[in-house]
C-alpha cells in the first residue's frame, strides 16, 4: 500500500511524552480497532499486514514537529473507495495507543461520517461516548487530557451536509445540542477540542469541500496496493505465478482494470473472474476488457451453479431490490445502509441474504442492521443495471427522463458518483452483457437502452458529445465502455473535428476503439501527455526501463490502432499535434501511417513536440505527400538546418506545399511558396 504526501506551510503539535493506556482502554481499542474491513473471501491478513507496516511510518507524521509549529496536526488521508483509508486509520488509533511509554495515557476515538449523517442533536460528549474506551463515566477526564487524543473522523464523503454547515461558529461552546454534523464543523475548525490531533479520511470527490473547513491540513494520497503488492496478491490467490502473471498482463493491459485493481477487492474479484472455467471461443481478456465485462461477469458467476450440482432458484427479485437499493444510494450518495433505508424502500432483509452469502453485499460493523457492497463500483453497476430491469414508481426517475437526467451535465457537478453510473450505463447498452445478466437472474431485460442513451447524449444539442476536450474525453470513455461497434459506429457519424488529450494508455484505448468509426472526421488535434510513452533516454538496462517496458509497449500498440485513422479516413485533412511528449517509437509509428498513400493530408502543424528529431522524422513523411498543401512548424530549435533539410524535397515533383512557416527560439520563417 503505497503513500504519497504534500503540505503547506502545516503547523504541527506534539501530543507530549505520556504514558500508555490503561490495559481495560486498550483492550477496547484493539477490539475497535482491528475489526477487517475487507471481508472479501481469501482473505489471508497480508493486506492488513502491509497496512501494519504502512502506519508504523505513518504514526511519525501524526507526531512530527518543529519548536517553532505550535498548532495542532490535522491529517487528512485520501484515496478512491477501497484502496484502505479506513483500515490504515484504524491501525493508527492502535499504533497510537500502543506508542510506548513516551506518552501518558493517549487514547483514540473514531467518528463515522456515514453514522453521523444520521444522527439527531447532541451534545459533544454524547457524540463521542459510543467510540470512547472504557466507561462513559472517563469521557470528561478523556477529553481533558485532548493533547494525547487522536480524533479519527472516517468517511467525509459519506456526511452529505454542505461545507457552509460544518463552518457555523459555535464559540467553543461544549454542552449545547446541535445538529451532528454542526458540532464535526466545530471538531474540524478546531473550535472544540483544539488541541486534539485529527486525523479525516475522504475520497478525492469531497477533498474540496473538506478543505473549506479545515486549515493547513497535511494531504496524504492512499493509493492503495502497489504494483508489486497486486502482483504477490494475485500469486497467492491463483496459486503460481503462470497464472499470476496472466491476471498481471490483463489488469495492466486496461489502464481502468489498472486503476481500480489498487483496490484489494477489485484484485480479489478479477482472481475470482480468471479462475473461472471459460465458455468455449472465449477468452478472459475479452470478458474482462472493461469494468463493466469485469464487474458483471463477478456478478453472474456467484450465482453460477458448480459443476455437476443442480441449479439452485435464482433469485429474481432480490436483484431488483439490491439495484434499487444501489441507486437509491447513488443519488443519495451514501454506501451505507440502515434498516430504516430498507423499510422505506420496501426492502426486506430476506431480499439481501443471498447476497450476503456469496460476498457481493456486507453486513457493516457500524450499526447493527447495516449493508454496503463488496466495493463501490459494484454498486454503481448495480445501480446502472437497474435501468435495463425497469425501475418502477417512487424512485428518482428512470426510463428516458430518468437516463437524460443521470447523464446530464447539472446533476453530475452535484453528484460525482453519476459519471461512474452513467459509464456503466452504456457498459449495459451492449446486449450481450444484458441478456447476460437476464439469463443469470432469470429476469426480463430491457434492450432498448442502447436508443435512449443515443437520444439523451449524441443527439442532443445542447449536451454536444465532442464540443470540448473534457466532452470528448468522458464521451469516448463511455463508447468504449459499451464495446457495441454498431453503437459506436452511430453515435459519431456525424463527427468532423476531434481534439484528444491522451493523458495515459486509457485513453489511447479508448480514442482507438472509436476514432476508427469516425468516417467524416476532417480534423485531428493530438495532445499527449509525458509518461504516456517511455522516455527515450531512459538508461538502458536500468530497473525503471524493465519495470515500464510492458507498459510502453501496451502504449505502443494502442497508438497504432490509433494512428490507422489516418491512412484509412480519406476525409481526414488536418492533423495539429501540439504540446506533446512523444518517443522515437511513436513518432515512426506515426511517420509510417502518415507515409501511405491512402492517407490525404492537406494541412500540418506541429508545434512544442518533442523529442527533438520528431520534427526532422515527421516533416520528412509529410513533404513529399501529393496532397499537403500547408505546413507550420513551432518550437524545434533548429528550424535553420530543417530548413536545409528540406531544400531538396520542396523541389520534388510531387511536392505541392503552397505555405510553410517554422519559428522557433531563433529564427521565424514564413513562406508562400
Amino acid at each position: 500500500m503505497e503513500l504519497s504526501s504534500k503540505h503547506s506551510k502545516d503547523k504541527w503539535v506534539d501530543p507530549r511524552s505520556l504514558t500508555g493506556a490503561e490495559e481495560r482502554d486498550r483492550n477496547a481499542m484493539e477490539k475497535s480497532s482491528t475489526q477487517k474491513d475487507t471481508p472479501w473471501p481469501g482473505d489471508d491478513d497480508d493486506v492488513h499486514d502491509h497496512v501494519a507496516q504502512r502506519s508504523q511510518g505513518f504514526l511519525s507524521l501524526l507526531n512530527a514537529r518543529t519548536s517553532t509549529e505550535l498548532m495542532p496536526q490535522t491529517v487528512v488521508l485520501h484515496g478512491a473507495a477501497g484502496v484502505g483509508k479506513t483500515t490504515l486509520a484504524k491501525q493508527c488509533m492502535l499504533d497510537w495507543t500502543q506508542a510506548g511509554q513516551a506518552r501518558a495515557r493517549p487514547a483514540a476515538l473514531y467518528l463515522s461520517c456515514k453514522a453521523l449523517s444520521r444522527r439527531g442533536p447532541c451534545t459533544l460528549a454524547e457524540l463521542l461516548a459510543d467510540s470512547a474506551p472504557g466507561p462513559r463515566r472517563a469521557l470528561p477526564r478523556l477529553l481533558a487530557r485532548a493533547r494525547t487524543l487522536l480524533l479519527v473522523v472516517d468517511a467525509f464523503e459519506e456526511l452529505r451536509v454542505p461545507a457552509a454547515a460544518l463552518a457555523r461558529d459555535l464559540g467553543g461552546d461544549w454542552g449545547a445540542r446541535r445538529p451532528a454534523p454542526v458540532l464535526l464543523g466545530g471538531l474540524l475548525k478546531r473550535k472544540l477540542l483544539p488541541a486534539a490531533t485529527l486525523l479525516v479520511t475522504t475520497r478525492p470527490e469531497a477533498l474540496g469541500e473538506l478543505r473549506l473547513v479545515v486549515e493547513q491540513p497535511l494531504l496524504v494520497e492512499v493509493e492503495g496496493l502497489s504494483e508489486p503488492e497486486r502482483r504477490a496478491y494475485l500469486r497467492r490467490q491463483l496459486g503460481g505465478e503462470a497464472q499470476a502473471r496472466r491476471a498481471w498482463q490483463l489488469m495492466r493491459s486496461n489502464a481502468a482494470l489498472l486503476r481500480l485493481g489498487s483496490a484489494p477487492a477489485v484484485c480479489w474479484m478479477l482472481g475470482a473472474c480468471l479462475r473461472l472455467p471459460a465458455d468455449e471461443g472465449d477468452h478472459p481478456g475479452r470478458t474482462c476488457r472493461t469494468a463493466t465485462s469485469l464487474l458483471l461477469r463477478f456478478l453472474c458467476s456467484r450465482f453460477a451453479p458448480a459443476p455437476g450440482s443442480c441449479p439452485r432458484p435464482r433469485p429474481r427479485a432480490p436483484l431488483r431490490a439490491l439495484c434499487l437499493l444501489a441507486a437509491e444510494g447513488v443519488w443519495a450518495q451514501t454506501s451505507l445502509f440502515e434498516p430504516r433505508d430498507l423499510r422505506r424502500l420496501g426492502v426486506r432483509e430476506a431480499d439481501l441474504r443471498p447476497f450476503v452469502d456469496r460476498s457481493l453485499l456486507q453486513e457493516s460493523g457500524e450499526c447493527a442492521g447495516c449493508y454496503r457492497f463488496l466495493h463501490l463500483s459494484l454498486q454503481h453497476l448495480l445501480a446502472a443495471a437497474l435501468y435495463v430491469l425497469g425501475g418502477g414508481e417512487g424512485g428518482p426517475g428512470w426510463g428516458a427522463r430518468g437516463v437524460r437526467r443521470l447523464l446530464s451535465k447539472e446533476e453530475g457537478r452535484r453528484n460525482p458518483h453519476l459519471a461512474h453510473v452513467g459509464r456503466f450505463l452504456f457498459g449495459l447498452a451492449n446486449e450481450d452483457r444484458v441478456r447476460e445478466l437476464g439469463a443469470a437472474f432469470g429476469c426480463p431485460v430491457s434492450t432498448e437502452l442502447k436508443h435512449e442513451l443515443l437520444a439523451c447524449t449524441v443527439r442532443s444539442p445542447e449536451n454536444g458529445p465532442f464540443s470540448s476536450v473534457t466532452d470528448t474525453r468522458e464521451t469516448l470513455c463511455r463508447l468504449y465502455e459499451s464495446q457495441d461497434e454498431p453503437l459506436v459506429k452511430e453515435a459519431v457519424a456525424q463527427v468532423t473535428e476531434v481534439s484528444l488529450h491522451l493523458k495515459d494508455p486509457t485513453d489511447l484505448a479508448h480514442a482507438s476503439f472509436c476514432l476508427k468509426h469516425c468516417e467524416r472526421l476532417q480534423k485531428l488535434r493530438l495532445r499527449v501527455e509525458k509518461g504516456v510513452f517511455l522516455d527515450d533516454d531512459t538508461a538502458s538496462g536500468s530497473e525503471a526501463q524493465a519495470a515500464g517496458a510492458q507498459y510502453d509497449h501496451l502504449s505502443l500498440q494502442l497508438w497504432a490502432d490509433l494512428c490507422l485513422v489516418f491512412s484509412s479516413n480519406k476525409s481526414l485533412c488536418f492533423l495539429d499535434v501540439s504540446q506533446s511528449f512523444l518517443s522515437s517509437s511513436s513518432v515512426r509509428i506515426l511517420c509510417e501511417r502518415i507515409t501511405r498513400v491512402t492517407c490525404h493530408l492537406q494541412k500540418v502543424v506541429i508545434k512544442k513536440v518533442s523529442p527533438a528529431d520528431a520534427y526532422r522524422n515527421l516533416c520528412l513523411a509529410v513533404i513529399g505527400k501529393k496532397t499537403l498543401t500547408y505546413l507550420v512548424l513551432e518550437g524545434g530549435g533548429h528550424s535553420d538546418k530543417l530548413l536545409l533539410l528540406l531544400c531538396e524535397p520542396l523541389k520534388h515533383s510531387r511536392c505541392n506545399l503552397q505555405y510553410l512557416r517554422s519559428v522557433s527560439r531563433s529564427l521565424l520563417f514564413s513562406a508562400v511558396i
